[in-house]
């Protein structure tokens, strides 16, 4: 048996073994400490789980293309406030206090521009100039935290936005009638459904066609794909590219469903960027893999909501240490995910 067999053998023992364990606390939880699960997972809080998950999903997608091609982006968290913000501001210089819907999806796609700009001037600092890859993405952060709340502070003269507008759902007739499946499916934000499009066709094009084999290589083997006359600059500016406008547009989505802008505190991003770093590695590296770990985080995120509906009385604090303290169990169960070879190293064509 290959070693790569091995290690997918491990990497299916260790996810059955997480299913059984997640199962085994479920029923502990109901008979032991008398836990109303049934409470707990509503329909509602699945809803309210897909919505949690989708930005941490799209930048997590982002980040594991980068990180494929041989560049990791540690600027995931400033990526996704500059959507954010971005999304917040051309909503409101639309739509002014009272946007619609057309002004909402103008902001979500204004914002995904800019952070693609911003992610090409970022690639070419790191890939042409080879600055520091870490260095660069703490950066990168830095200047969202400042610049979010900044341009807030211009725009209405405080932190935070006013309430601008929320996406809406789209509705499905006959199917958002059905039971469970209905509501979740065919019944939720067409940006739930953009983020699941995004997952599927990324791993589409990454483990299925010419160009995801050529940023594998990148990450992998730059030399060989150097060799082969394909422009490994290039490859990896694109990734860069990519993932700078899916953090962005993670961002964009992050603000569309609260439909306004936090700046105070760490910004309403609140440590989402560095999640999607782990829900890749958690995947290992499958954009469909990363999508699920999403589910996860976003799912922890939304207990304080649940607990409070179901008469759970636990301390805010605590409730929302649940996505960090699962960040640290992953890393840790986890931590046999194999990086690309080349992941960090600067490479220069021979030519």
């Amino acid at each position: 048996m290959s070693g790569a067999t091995l290690e997918t053998g491990e990497r299916t023992r260790l996810l059955v073994g997480g299913v059984l364990v997640v199962v085994a606390i479920a029923v502990l939880s109901t008979t032991v400490f008398d836990l109303p699960v049934a409470d707990i997972l509503t329909v509602g809080f699945v809803e309210r789980l897909l919505q949690a998950a989708s930005p941490i999903a799209l930048a997590a997608i982002g980040g594991l293309y980068a990180e494929k091609s041989g560049v990791f982006n540690i600027g995931l968290e400033g990526f996704m406030i500059f959507g954010a913000v971005t999304a917040a501001s051309v909503t409101f210089l639309l739509g002014g206090e009272g946007p619609n819907q057309a002004d909402l999806w103008v902001g979500i796609l204004g914002a995904t521009v800019v952070c693609t700009l911003f992610a090409f001037a970022f690639a070419v600092l790191l890939v042409r100039y080879q600055a520091n890859q870490i260095v660069a993405g703490l950066a990168v952060w830095f200047v969202g935290l400042g610049f979010g709340p900044f341009l807030a502070v211009l725009l209405w003269g405080n932190r935070n936005s006013p309430g601008l507008t929320s996406m809406n759902d789209l509705t499905v007739p006959v199917l958002s009638e059905l039971p469970v499946v209905g509501p979740l499916l065919f019944d939720t934000s067409p940006l739930v459904w953009l983020a699941a499009l995004v997952a599927v066709a990324a791993w589409v094009v990454l483990f299925r066609t010419k160009y995801g084999y050529w940023i594998q290589a990148a990450g992998e083997n730059p030399e060989a794909l150097d060799t082969a006359g394909i422009d490994v600059a290039r490859v990896r500016y694109a990734a860069v590219v990519f993932s700078g406008a899916m953090a962005g547009l993670g961002g964009a989505v992050l603000m569309a469903h609260a439909g306004s802008f936090t700046g105070t505190g760490d910004t309403m991003v609140n440590g989402r960027g560095w999640i999607a770093i782990v829900a890749y590695l958690f995947g290992n590296y499958n954009p469909i893999g990363a999508a699920a770990a999403a589910l996860l985080f976003g799912g922890l995120d939304m207990l304080q909501i649940q607990f409070q509906t179901a008469g759970i009385e636990l301390p805010n604090r605590l409730v929302n240490l649940f996505p960090y303290v699962a960040v640290v169990v992953v890393l840790t169960v986890w931590g046999s995910t194999r990086m690309p070879s080349a992941v960090g190293e600067h490479y220069e064509s021979e030519e």
